[in-house]
């Protein structure tokens, strides 16, 4: 007999399970082998759980660049500055004006001077000469300036001292300047003023000992002689700039910042008061 404490369904599976009289003529099982028998049916019974109907889907990952900031934007957005050469080679050369170089000199000085200072450097129309119109020589353009040159140069005898000075902005171009005189200086003493192989001394002796009647050089090397008592503005009657040739680079030569500067200081050094005495001429070649 089986325990009451069995229910129906436990017997019925316990009885399907042991064999059949027909095919086993072995001895029943015991008590225990019936126990164990039991156990194995409560495990095999026991409730599986049913798969939920809600599958995971697969996430999807995605890799997101970082944002660029303020400051990276710039650096990739870093503009070229054009240089002078570049945008002079697209447009047409314009011969520069006394306009031009008053301009200059209130840009220089508007930053160091006072408005009574600014107006007291103000050149007077009188003591600029014509402008280059692009279509001179240095020759033809020095005889249309001064067409009373032989006079003078025979006149001039002073020492340390010049009647016209040129300037430009390199020795180069300043020995370019001299070989294109020839049609216009006759007898005239011709002399190289800029530092190239050249000191400053030798300049000196060579100026004190010698009539020089015009002078071709650097604002750097003429402020410097005359700083050391070298050279007398006061007998100058003509300064000319070299100031519409342009070097390779397409500069002139107040475009390069040194050289402006030079020439500023020059001009402080008595040529604004020779200017509005109307001793003095400016050219602009």
């Amino acid at each position: 007999m089986f325990p009451a404490r069995l229910n129906k369904d436990f017997i019925i599976r316990v009885l399907w399970r042991r064999p059949s009289s027909r095919n086993s003529s072995g001895p029943e099982p015991s008590g225990d082998e019936e126990g164990r028998d039991t156990e194995m049916m409560q495990q095999d019974t026991a409730p599986v759980p049913e798969p939920s109907q809600e599958t995971k889907q697969p996430m999807e990952c995605f890799l997101t660049q970082p944002k660029e900031t303020k400051e990276e934007t710039r650096k990739t957005k870093k503009w070229k500055k054009k240089k002078i050469s570049e945008i002079l080679a697209k447009s047409e050369p314009k011969p520069g004006t006394p306009g031009d170089l008053q301009q200059l000199i209130k840009d220089h000085y508007s930053g160091s001077r006072s408005v009574i200072e600014l107006e007291e450097l103000n050149l007077p129309d009188s003591c600029f000469l014509k402008a280059n119109d692009l279509t001179h020589s240095l020759s033809s353009y020095l005889k249309e300036i001064c067409p009373k040159w032989v006079k003078l140069r025979k006149t001039h005898s002073e020492k340390k001292s010049v009647l016209m000075l040129i300037m430009c902005s390199s020795a180069v171009r300043a020995l370019e300047l001299i070989r294109s005189l020839t049609a216009f200086k006759g007898d005239a003493k011709v002399m190289k003023l800029f530092a190239k192989h050249i000191k400053v001394r030798e300049q000196v002796k060579f100026l004190e000992n010698r009539v020089i009647h015009l002078g071709v050089g650097t604002p750097g090397r003429i402020k410097e002689l005359v700083k050391q008592d070298g050279l007398n503005l006061n007998p100058l009657k003509f300064l000319v700039f070299d100031w519409n040739w342009r070097d390779q680079k397409l500069r002139r030569m107040m475009d390069i910042p040194e050289i402006r500067k030079e020439v500023f200081e020059l001009l402080d050094m008595g040529v604004f008061s020779l200017c509005k005495s109307e001793s003095l001429k400016l050219g602009l070649f």
